[in-house]
């Protein structure tokens, strides 16, 4: 299977890719990852002013076969949700990198980045998993 790794992003371990804008962050599940979980049926967001440390769960995703966790790539605070996933949750099969992206953190701490994979560490990664 061929996945989308977007160089402009950041990754995890746990499949979430992360957008770096100034001080918040954008945040999605992998194109591995919606593969993995096949059809996703219903989204659970956080609430908006809600505080996570970095590897809390923030959201779940239903699919068909599994119930998936996006787990905070960096500690922060919800400032905005998808609100399209209520009614589409499919946008995050159809679209995991534009259309598809969960939530948005304002982080509070930046070093925790340095953290973060690069897309060509985490496409090793991922074929590592799959082998």
């Amino acid at each position: 299977m061929e996945y989308k790794f977007p160089n402009d992003l950041k990754y995890t371990l746990t499949h979430e890719w992360i957008r770096i804008e100034d001080s918040f962050a954008i945040v999605g599940i992998t194109d591995f990852a919606q593969h993995q979980l096949g059809d996703i049926v219903f989204v659970e967001l956080p609430e908006v002013g809600m505080a996570f440390e970095r590897g809390s769960n923030a959201a779940e995703l239903e699919s068909v076969k599994a119930v998936g966790d996006l787990i905070m790539p960096l500690s922060g605070e919800i400032i905005d949700v998808n609100k399209n996933l209520t009614d589409k949750p499919e946008l995050v099969n159809l679209s995991p990198f534009i259309d598809g992206w969960v939530l948005k953190i304002e982080y509070s701490h930046a070093n925790e980045i340095d953290e973060l994979l690069s897309a060509e560490k985490y496409k090793q990664f991922v074929q590592n998993e799959e082998k």
